[in-house]
């Protein structure tokens, strides 16, 4: 493969993500909402609502009795409310942060070939003397890096936002513990290149940005299920929990991004013109 040829791809396409306010709002504004601002209000207002008159301290202590015995060993040290605190910061939040990445790279791979279509700007790019196989790893990356730079600044923004408001309650930096670093740095990436792959895959065979976005999004739906799930007591993420969840994701990534390169085909995207 031509590598120069692959990057210019990329340095285009981000180069056009960079001028779409219909794809830059989404990538400023809901990392700022789930990893700035929700953590802020619930690290600095969760030890207040166990105050409240109206909260059943027992009920409480019974949920988070009925956790696993590794993490009741972790809560032991600590009183009530920095208990709720580690529960909703470090693992409730855990799965949403998977959202970062799959949003990204859907929303970016979504614009790739039907949002090019709409502002008719992919012409161009398909008679470009790069083979199929060029044109789909430029696009591949074209979301990847971007979502896992996201994803990093999330990561980090989320850190300094839950140890800061939690700091009075907590008097100590609890984040990240290791379940999140593998969750980082192994499930991250699999989730990037697994929305990837869906989004280009129907990005290109579908004629308008919505429709690809809104198909490609499907792929969310594991996520949300996995916070409600731990949000029920189901289950609790935990390192090796974590490390097989990313095996799994990994191993979704890969198949479908071996199906894509089997199946795509630039003449194909020429006839749906």
């Amino acid at each position: 493969m031509n590598r120069r040829a692959i990057l210019a791809i990329v340095r285009r396409d981000l180069l056009t993500v960079s001028r779409s306010k219909g794809v830059m709002y989404p990538l400023i504004i809901v990392p700022l909402i789930l990893m700035v601002a929700m953590p802020a209000a619930l690290g600095y207002f969760m030890p207040a609502s166990t105050r409240a008159p109206n909260v059943n301290i027992g009920e409480l202590e019974q949920f988070l009795a009925q956790m696993p015995a590794t993490l009741q060993a972790q809560f032991a040290t600590y009183t009530l409310e920095q208990q709720l605190i580690v529960y909703m910061l470090l693992y409730m939040f855990a799965p949403l942060f998977l959202v970062m990445p799959l949003m990204v790279s859907t929303v970016i791979a979504a614009d790739s070939f039907a949002g090019e279509k709409e502002r008719k700007t992919l012409e161009a790019l398909i008679y470009t003397p790069t083979s199929d196989m060029e044109l789909f790893v430029g696009k591949l990356l074209s979301g990847w890096l971007p979502a896992m730079a996201v994803s990093l600044i999330s990561f980090a923004l989320y850190g300094v936002s839950a140890n800061l408001s939690a700091w009075p309650t907590m008097q100590h930096i609890f984040f990240p513990n290791a379940m999140w670093l593998v969750l980082v740095f192994w499930v991250t990436p699999g989730a990037a290149a697994l929305g990837m792959g869906a989004a280009v895959l129907v990005s290109s065979r579908v004629s308008t940005f919505q429709e690809a976005y809104q198909l490609s999004s499907i792929v969310v739906i594991p996520i949300v299920l996995l916070v409600l799930v731990q949000a029920l007591g189901v289950i609790y993420l935990s390192v090796a929990l974590t490390v097989a969840l990313g095996v799994v994701i990994w191993i979704a990534a890969v198949a479908l991004l071996w199906w894509g390169v089997r199946t795509f085909r630039r003449s194909e995207i020429i006839t749906r013109w």
